[in-house]
C-alpha cells in the first residue's frame, strides 16, 4: 500500500509540477480561492467565484470515497470517480483534477482527447493497454501511435490535446489513478463527437471523409 501511495503521489506531482510552468490554467493570485456554488450568479468567471477566505474550512480541501470502485455497469466496461473543483472546492484555480478509473476485463476507455490538460495515469490493478496518437505530420506521413501494456506501478503520460485510449487486457478487474494539470480538462470522445452530435453532421461530410457508404454512417450514428 505504501508503494501504491507513492505512485499516486508521483503522478500528481508530475502533472501539478508541469502546471507551474506550462499549464493551460492561469496561476492563482492568492493562497487559495475556494469555490462557491455559482449556478445562479449574474457574473461568469474563468473558473468559479471565490469563497470569503474567512469562511474557508478544512472540509473545503477534503473528499472521500476513492477507496471504493466506480460503477462499471455499462457497455464499455469502465467507470470513473472524479475529484475536481465540484467535489473539492479548494481545487479552484489550482490546476488539478484527479480521477479513479475502474475497468472490467476488456473494459475500454474509447479514443478521446482533453483539450485543456496533459494526463498522467498510474496503474494500480490489472493490465492496461494505453496509448496516444500524434497530430497530423507536416510531411504527409501517417500519424504515429505510442502505446504500451501497463502493469501495476507503471505511469504513462498523455500529452495535452492528443487522441488517446485505455483498455484492460487482463483477465481481472483493473484500476488506475489519473491526474490532470487543469481543474477543467474537458473531454471529447471521438465517436460521440463525430457520430452523436446534435444535430448530426451532414452525411455527405462523413461519407466523403471516411470513404464509406451512407448506410455505414447511419449505422454508426445509431450507436451514438
Amino acid at each position: 500500500m505504501a508503494a501504491a501511495g507513492f505512485l499516486v503521489t508521483l503522478a500528481i506531482v508530475l502533472v501539478s509540477s508541469s502546471s507551474i510552468s506550462t499549464a493551460f490554467d492561469n496561476d492563482p493570485l492568492q493562497d487559495f480561492c475556494v469555490a462557491v456554488p455559482d449556478a445562479s450568479a449574474a457574473v461568469f468567471v474563468n473558473g468559479k467565484i471565490c469563497k470569503n477566505p474567512k469562511l474557508v474550512t478544512t472540509d473545503d480541501f477534503v473528499a472521500s470515497g476513492f477507496n471504493t470502485p466506480a460503477s462499471i455497469n455499462n457497455s464499455l466496461g469502465f467507470g470513473v470517480k472524479v475529484a475536481d473543483v465540484n467535489l473539492i472546492p479548494g481545487l479552484n484555480t489550482l490546476g488539478l483534477t484527479v480521477l479513479r478509473v475502474d475497468f472490467e476485463p476488456d473494459g475500454v476507455v474509447p479514443p478521446h482527447t482533453h483539450p485543456r490538460a496533459t494526463e498522467a495515469i498510474v496503474v494500480l490493478e490489472g493490465t492496461i493497454y494505453a496509448g496516444f496518437v500524434t497530430s497530423n505530420p507536416t510531411d504527409n506521413t501517417k500519424n504515429k501511435l505510442f502505446a504500451k501494456i501497463l502493469k501495476p506501478g507503471d505511469v504513462f503520460v498523455f500529452p495535452i490535446g492528443l487522441v488517446h485510449f485505455q483498455r484492460n487486457v487482463g483477465k481481472t478487474k483493473g484500476m488506475a489513478i489519473v491526474a490532470f494539470n487543469s481543474q477543467n480538462p474537458g473531454v471529447i470522445t471521438i465517436g460521440n463527437a463525430v457520430f452523436g452530435s446534435e444535430p448530426h453532421i451532414a452525411p455527405e461530410v462523413l461519407t466523403k471523409s471516411f470513404q464509406v457508404d451512407k448506410k455505414v454512417i447511419e449505422y454508426l450514428e445509431s450507436k451514438f
